[in-house]
């Protein structure tokens, strides 16, 4: 072979290998805008969610308790101290829920899914409606229809979502709802929530019932929830009881000598029940 045709071959080459395209850069995972996540620790995906003007910080003995997990601590905008962004306006908690998936999504986990009180009906929204996304779900005190857990009625509970939505939408308003926040927050975290974004949360949280779409959940669910006294314990395991009576693979926990944050009033409770079922059992 002659040089020439050599060179005319590498030259050819050289061109075709030109025109074959690069691979497309990755596309990079979603970042949520109503939230943000800290990771922690090494192992199993475990999501935890607060509940409304919690933060993150009600899970620090969670996450010290029971290691051998990594750990996704939701912290949702407007919440405890974080800038509302994408709730600063609208529904927040259909969204968030939405948010939450493509989270779970974009980052090919299937992740156990743990929330308390509202972070419970996210937990549940996710698990129904994107079932191949939950590997299990754990629900800490909270009702598939929210506005049983303050034992009213669904119009009662609109009712008064209604007033506290149209109060936030004034500064005195929103004044007097954050004195009423700091005074159920979470050690003092609660006084620090966004008025405005708490009385749509709570405005639909009032409307909203789940119970049809409990059959929905395919994966492992378990709930735990509170019962203060002897006196109400066996009205507390009815309602717990035929709440999710429609739930497949339901398993109830009932926590004695406790109120709605059971984190703090029986953590050594609560982390077991967590442990065991992470574990599986």
């Amino acid at each position: 072979m002659l040089r020439r045709d050599v060179l005319a071959g590498l030259a050819a080459a050289a061109a075709l290998i030109g025109c074959v395209p690069s691979a497309a850069p990755a596309e990079p995972p979603f970042e949520p805008t109503r939230f943000t996540v800290e990771v922690r620790g090494t192992g199993p995906d475990v999501i935890l969610i607060p509940g409304l003007t919690a933060g993150p910080e009600i899970w620090a003995g969670t996450v010290t308790s029971v290691p051998g997990y990594r750990y996704h601590l939701v912290h949702v905008g407007g919440m405890a101290g974080a800038p509302a962004r994408g709730n600063a306006s609208g529904p927040v908690v259909a969204p968030l829920a939405d948010e939450l998936a493509r989270y779970v999504a974009s980052r090919n986990l299937r992740p156990a899914l743990i929330g308390h009180s509202m972070g419970g009906t996210l937990a549940m929204m996710v698990a129904a409606r994107r079932p191949a996304l939950a590997g299990r779900v754990m629900v800490i005190d909270m009702l598939p229809r929210p506005s049983g857990l303050v034992g009213s009625s669904p119009a009662r509970a609109r009712a008064f979502a209604d007033q506290m939505r149209d109060v936030a939408a004034t500064p005195g308003g929103r004044r007097l709802l954050e004195s009423l926040i700091g005074s159920f927050g979470t050690n003092g975290s609660g006084g620090t929530s966004d008025a405005n974004v708490v009385a749509r949360a709570m405005h639909e949280l009032a409307s909203l019932d789940l119970t049809p779409d409990l059959p929905r959940i395919a994966t492992p669910l378990t709930i735990v929830y509170a019962s203060p006294s002897e006196r109400s314990r066996a009205r507390d395991e009815a309602a717990y009881t035929a709440a999710y009576a429609s739930a497949r693979n339901a398993e109830l926990v009932r926590i004695d000598g406790s109120g709605h944050m059971i984190m703090y009033d029986q953590p050594a409770r609560l982390h077991a029940a967590i442990r065991s079922f992470l574990a599986g059992r």
